[in-house]
């Protein structure tokens, strides 16, 4: 009972981290945007938080460069399973104006793996949370698939 109730509260109530890889601070604005009253994308039950053992969601902007990469990683590995990442903006998706540096790895799926592409320079808010809901969509599937999962197998453990 408490492990569905567990489950249930994730799914409606996510809890993001936003991580901002290095970039012009547009979409990271447009992000904190979403956050007041005017967009208000608490309503979904969403929660900022800042760590990301905490988090289902992660959204990333700016772009992955060879300084980054590995902070990057290691915020995704701490993040529980099932986890969403939400790629926000044009540097994230493919280094932007930027991807011709040396620095600069690409877009933001060459460090992890990215679930929404949420295109714009910088993404406005309304794209931002038709990506965030998308996110949440495939987030309710992969739950719904791993509790499938560990119904069917009972030698594995979640």
């Amino acid at each position: 009972m408490i492990k569905w109730l567990i489950e249930k509260s994730r799914i409606h109530s996510p809890w993001l981290l936003h991580y901002d890889c290095g970039s012009c601070n547009g979409c990271d604005i447009e992000i904190l945007a979403c956050l007041t009253p005017v967009y208000d994308i608490e309503r979904f039950g969403i929660i900022n938080v800042g760590n990301p053992m905490h988090a289902d969601l992660l959204l990333v902007t700016g772009t992955a460069n060879h300084r980054n990469r590995k902070v990057l990683r290691n915020l995704f590995d701490q993040m529980p399973a099932p986890k969403i990442v939400v790629a926000i903006g044009a540097c994230a998706l493919s280094g932007g104006i930027f991807r011709q540096a040396y620095n600069v790895v690409g877009g933001v799926d060459k460090v992890i793996p990215v679930d929404v592409y949420v295109p714009g320079c910088p993404a406005k808010p309304e794209a931002v949370i038709d990506g965030v809901v998308l996110g949440l969509q495939k987030f309710s599937q992969q739950r719904g698939a791993e509790n499938h999962h560990a119904a069917r197998c009972d030698h594995c453990q979640f």
